[in-house]
């Protein structure tokens, strides 16, 4: 934990009264200026949120946006599965697709899905892709929700934002881009994620998750302002991530594992060319724990994740296993 934002965490714990659903003065200046930097946007007509952890608010979007029965949103055919909670938790319905052609003309689409640096493969969309989504969206009043929470864990790839100018040409009309903490700054205890974008969306939001309690503790809000105000220790978060994908990398490959997309993020997506639970065991009976590709939808059937997220002496053990 970096100990400036422990620090800001214990500096604000006498906290007795409500804070702010919308974030503090200083958090929602926090907010602002990170996405400006980090993701290309324009600050003037930003829109910004603290949310409880970037889960939540994809569990919870579709909902907050008021989509429901008779309403499809698009996913990706491989992701999280929280994203197709959250479809059924509104009662709209789920179209798992990468090509907007899949899709087709349908009018039922309310909400677009998408995930770059995508958890579990580590893909990473290209501008003129997320613009492509972006366009067709707008001449359809589709909103277009982008999971970017490994934005700045770019290996062979830079990840670009949905905000980036390149993708919305300085417009974030439609557009909302979700982050979160718990990667770039080790804060997944903390609850911390933000989301940006339409400043219409933004308020619809707000107004919904007041009444519903969906705010973030005040000790929190100002644990994120130290952390989006400092780099240092997301550049030694990032190094740690780096030399356990370098040794896991090789190893894998050693093994004889053949490693697809996983250009960013936190995560190989590797495959043995059988079963995924096939692969499971293989590694279960040398003390290694990987998710079954299947749990992302079944196009991930013959992959299995491997994690990033183990101590290095954990990631070590499963090196030496490997060989």
């Amino acid at each position: 934990m970096p100990e400036s934002v422990r620090a800001a965490l214990a500096g604000a714990a006498d906290s007795p009264g409500y804070p702010l659903t919308a974030g503090t003065p200083a958090l929602r200046a926090a907010m602002t200026d990170w996405f400006v930097a980090a993701c290309g946007a324009s600050a003037d007509g930003l829109g910004v949120l603290p949310t409880i952890g970037s889960k939540e608010l994809v569990a919870w979007l579709p909902t907050l946006l008021g989509v429901g029965p008779g309403d499809t949103v698009v996913i990706p055919s491989v992701c999280y599965p929280t994203y197709e909670v959250g479809v059924r938790l509104a009662g709209a319905t789920v179209v798992r697709a990468d090509s907007l052609t899949a899709v087709g003309p349908d009018p039922r689409v309310k909400l677009i899905w998408i995930n770059s640096p995508s958890n579990p493969t580590g893909r990473v969309l290209p501008a003129t892709h997320l613009r492509k989504v972006v366009d067709w969206a707008r001449e359809r009043g589709v909103v277009v929700a982008s999971d970017e929470c490994y934005l700045s864990l770019g290996w062979e790839e830079r990840p670009v934002s949905v905000l980036d100018p390149a993708v919305t040409g300085g417009d974030p009309t439609g557009v909302l881009a979700v982050h979160s903490l718990s990667k770039r700054s080790n804060l997944a205890g903390y609850r911390a994620g933000l989301v940006g974008g339409d400043p219409v969306l933004i308020a619809a939001l707000l107004a919904v998750r007041k009444h519903a309690g969906m705010i973030m503790p005040a000790p929190v809000q100002a644990a994120m302002v130290a952390a989006l105000g400092d780099e240092t220790h997301v550049e030694d978060q990032r190094a740690r991530y780096e030399a356990r994908r370098t040794a896991l990398r090789a190893a894998l490959l050693d093994a004889g594992f053949t490693i697809e997309h996983s250009e960013a993020g936190l995560y190989l997506w590797a495959t043995r060319g059988e079963d995924c639970w096939d692969t499971v065991g293989w590694l279960a009976e040398r003390g290694i724990l990987a998710a079954p590709g299947s749990f992302y939808g079944p196009a991930g059937a013959r992959h299995v994740r491997v994690a990033l997220t183990a101590t290095d002496e954990r990631v070590a053990a499963a090196v030496k296993r490997l060989a």
